[in-house]
């Protein structure tokens, strides 16, 4: 060890090693430092279980250095799916924030093929929408107090039997959904709970009555069945029959503007109930 006390020796071996970090690890490090990798980044904001489009992401090159393991590095990858938080314009897309499949307060919405519409309507109080007890998959009948303003209170052929796809309470947030995420039992988080709207799956024509009914600011909801899909089914079949019969393919498909106000009268038999 004598030799590391000669100031030759040692400036020599200081002279060596700082060489090798100039020449040799430096090199090595700057071109990990200037290594470009492709990624996906958000250019237009994307709210929270929003499906994720091509004009919402653009490939980018950046330098590898520090770059997140998860992030997205091809666009096929991101189109499609489901954002699972808020992204920003200049974000890079990790795969955390990503769902194949959309929130499942979103699922009903996401379901939908063109041939039904989706449509809310205000529950202004407990009476109008069964007093916050109504669930999706229920059916239920529309009742129109002072229908037309004819002074009759009636359930109008269209709106014998519709399903309820969802229940929403004024925070935005599905109740059973905020039911599930919440454990508070105090009565101020119980009011936060109670349904603001109901969303309805409706046809084009239905939904029109039902703009209407919202509009005059009067609707209730029964609750005619809750239980098996099949059966559910059964009084969404026969709700198409009348609408059939109220709205002829042949004459309603031209004009699409019928209310049903001089609707012919057909029958709205209910389906044998399952205990028969």
């Amino acid at each position: 060890m004598k030799f590391l006390k000669n100031r030759t020796v040692l400036g020599a071996v200081c002279i060596v090693l700082s060489l090798l970090i100039c020449f040799a690890l430096t090199p090595l490090f700057n071109q990990s430092v200037s290594r470009k990798t492709s990624v996906i980044r958000v250019v237009k904001d994307i709210q929270s279980g929003e499906q994720i489009t091509k004009d919402m992401i653009q490939t980018v090159e950046v330098g590898g250095y520090n770059l997140p393991e998860t992030v997205m590095k091809k666009a096929d990858s991101v189109v499609g799916k489901y954002a699972k938080a808020d992204l920003a314009p200049g974000d890079y897309v990790l795969s955390a924030k990503l769902s194949d499949a959309p929130a499942a307060e979103n699922a009903y919405l996401s379901s939908l093929n063109g041939t039904k519409e989706a449509i809310s309507v205000s529950i202004k109080n407990l009476a109008e929408g069964l007093s916050g007890k109504l669930a999706a998959g229920d059916i239920v009948s529309v009742i129109a107090p002072d229908y037309k303003k004819q002074g009759s209170t009636v359930i109008p052929p269209e709106l014998t039997y519709v399903e309820v796809i969802g229940v929403t309470a004024s925070s935005g947030n599905d109740t059973d959904q905020t039911k599930t995420e919440s454990g508070k039992s105090d009565s101020e988080d119980e009011e936060k709970q109670l349904p603001a709207t109901v969303t309805l799956l409706a046809t084009s024509d239905q939904a029109k009555i039902l703009a209407e009914l919202e509009s005059e600011g009067s609707i209730h909801l029964s609750l005619v069945y809750r239980g098996s899909k099949d059966k559910a089914n059964e009084f969404l079949a026969t709700q198409d029959k009348l609408l059939d019969a109220l709205y002829p393919k042949s004459a309603g498909s031209s004009s699409g503007t019928g209310t049903g106000t001089n609707a012919p009268a057909t029958s709205s038999a209910a389906p044998e109930s399952e205990g028969k």
